[in-house]
């Protein structure tokens, strides 16, 4: 009896998890492709051209009224369906251009403002709050940090796999060293009690949880910011302690900023545009500082060399000065 092909979004997770895209991206990716599927009243792609897809986008644009940034997640998705799950190449998908996405300016909290946000946040959020500030990372990167990755020695600050697969390093501010190493005491015995309950592993990205499955377990590769349960992993089925979900971080933060009584719209990346900011503002090059957010050009302002000196001067977060 022959064996039936896999289902179209079982082969779209399958070539996700092949080229190691992140779960976020991976369910993204099967949403778009059902809802366009869907959309088609149930037609197989195969059967479809870039005209379908077009047809699609409008729909999402006219009658959906979607941001920019969905628009072009959707084209994403069904450029990755076509070229890398169905093997289809059609020149006229690549034709389709992207939704230009409206060129606003970053809000920006002066210094007081994070010292009061900060100072009405306790706890945990806190801690993550301040790296966001301290060391300018995005919210995903900070909750995905590994033990490993705080060089508390040289006040550095490991980013693996950021926006766009990249790898950058950041400064670790001094001022955050005694409480993180705190925070770390207490992680390390959450750890070690699980360890003794049966579990203990985290989720690591395939090839280096196939080549050394015994790393899993070992302290330096846990999250800094775990979560509070155990959850089942949606890909493996294993039981992990996963990291921090962002909507507790972002919730403390909403509820901190409403506390204050400040009436600008701060969320957890204006810590990061404020981050970028006061560094220009004290003076720092604006190659220094694309290199600590990782950004590939200037005019995005930034890009990772694994440079944290710059002139002979060393970097000092903006965190030390408040």
């Amino acid at each position: 009896m022959s064996q039936q092909p896999p289902k179209l979004l079982d082969q779209v997770r399958t070539a996700c998890r092949r080229l190691q895209y992140s779960y976020h991206t991976e369910t993204a990716y099967v949403r778009w492709v059902k809802r366009y599927v869907l959309f088609h009243d149930t037609r197989h792609p195969r059967t479809m051209d870039a005209a379908h897809i077009r047809d699609f986008l409008n729909h999402l644009v006219l009658e959906r009224n979607v941001a920019a940034s969905t628009q072009n997640q959707a084209l994403h998705a069904l450029r990755f369906l076509y070229s890398r799950v169905l093997r289809i190449e059609l020149d006229a998908i690549n034709e389709l251009e992207p939704a230009q996405r409206p060129r606003r300016l970053p809000v920006v909290c002066t210094r007081n403002e994070v010292r009061q946000v900060l100072g009405a946040m306790s706890g945990t959020n806190q801690l993550v709050a301040a790296l966001l500030y301290g060391a300018g990372l995005r919210l995903s990167e900070a909750l995905r940090l590994r033990v490993k990755a705080l060089d508390f020695e040289r006040g550095a600050c490991l980013v693996r796999d950021g926006k766009g697969r990249k790898d950058r390093v950041t400064v670790l501010p001094s001022r955050l060293h005694t409480p993180l190493k705190r925070h770390l005491r207490g992680r390390k015995v959450l750890h070690e009690t699980d360890r003794s309950e049966g579990h203990g592993s985290v989720h690591l990205p395939d090839a280096l949880g196939r080549k050394y499955p015994n790393a899993a377990y070992e302290w330096r590769w846990q999250f800094v910011f775990a979560s509070t349960k155990r959850s089942t992993d949606p890909r493996s089925g294993q039981t992990h302690r996963h990291h921090r979900s962002t909507s507790a971080v972002q919730s403390a933060v909403k509820k901190a900023v409403n506390a204050t009584g400040i009436s600008k719209h701060i969320t957890c990346h204006t810590f990061r545009h404020s981050f970028a900011t006061h560094l220009l503002e004290d003076g720092y090059d604006i190659r220094t500082v694309q290199e600590l957010l990782g950004h590939d050009s200037v005019e995005t302002t930034m890009r990772y060399t694994h440079v944290l000196n710059r002139g002979g001067r060393a970097v000092q977060s903006p965190l030390e000065a408040l």
